[in-house]
């Protein structure tokens, strides 16, 4: 297997094992035992565990940069776009250890930063596409100013973060997200936008889920 294949492999793993039992109690001989090689091994592709923190979250930036992608490129109306790029969110923060995005910002304040700086220009960007994008179509309310509608939702997805609000003993981030959306899009929908996000609620769920189906 080429090098540079091994190495993707590693650091998606690692994202993976980061995601799932959190990033502070995971030491290098923990991630190695985690990843099946030896500690020698992953010490060949990363210099130690803020390298090894800092490039398997590059991995989850480019996972998400193209996810994003691809959602925005199917042509949807924006209604239907909020709702699957909020679908794929749910497959990524559904199941994953609360204490990730803490352990990550006191313990890899750099590694931290560098994330929400990506993350904040690259959801700009899309929720501000989406907003102008419902205001053509009807969906969205025409009396909206899209850069600080844009801005506040950014905001609000910052302190989901903040352990003196949103405790991660107490709060999942998929269901933080899911309270924010609804707030989000249901306050920006226009009554022919909420009519859509209606049908497409129903027509979407099961006997037993609701807007936050999962």
């Amino acid at each position: 297997m080429p090098t540079s294949e091994r190495k993707n492999i590693i650091l998606q793993n690692a994202l993976n094992v980061f995601m799932k039992k959190g990033i502070k109690c995971m030491s290098m001989d923990d991630m190695a035992k985690e990843l099946g090689i030896s500690k020698k091994t992953l010490y060949l592709f990363v210099n130690d565990k803020e390298d090894l923190v800092n490039q398997a979250t590059d991995v989850f930036c480019i996972k998400e940069d193209e996810a994003i992608e691809e959602i925005t490129s199917q042509n949807l109306n924006a209604i239907e776009e909020s709702l699957a790029i909020k679908k794929w969110v749910l497959s990524v923060t559904h199941g994953i250890h609360p204490s990730v995005g803490y352990d990550l910002e006191k313990y890899h304040p750099n590694v931290s930063k560098k994330m929400q700086a990506n993350r904040a220009k690259n959801v700009y960007k899309t929720i501000y596409d989406n907003i102008i994008k419902g205001q053509k179509e009807g969906l969205y309310r025409q009396d909206l100013n899209p850069e600080i509608i844009t801005k506040i939702y950014i905001g609000r997805m910052e302190i989901f973060f903040d352990e003196s609000l949103f405790p991660s003993s107490k709060y999942l981030i998929s269901d933080l997200y899911l309270e924010a959306f609804e707030y989000h899009i249901r306050g920006i929908a226009s009554d022919k936008g909420m009519a859509l996000l209606e049908s497409a609620i129903e027509k979407n769920k099961s006997p037993k889920s609701s807007f936050h189906e999962k």
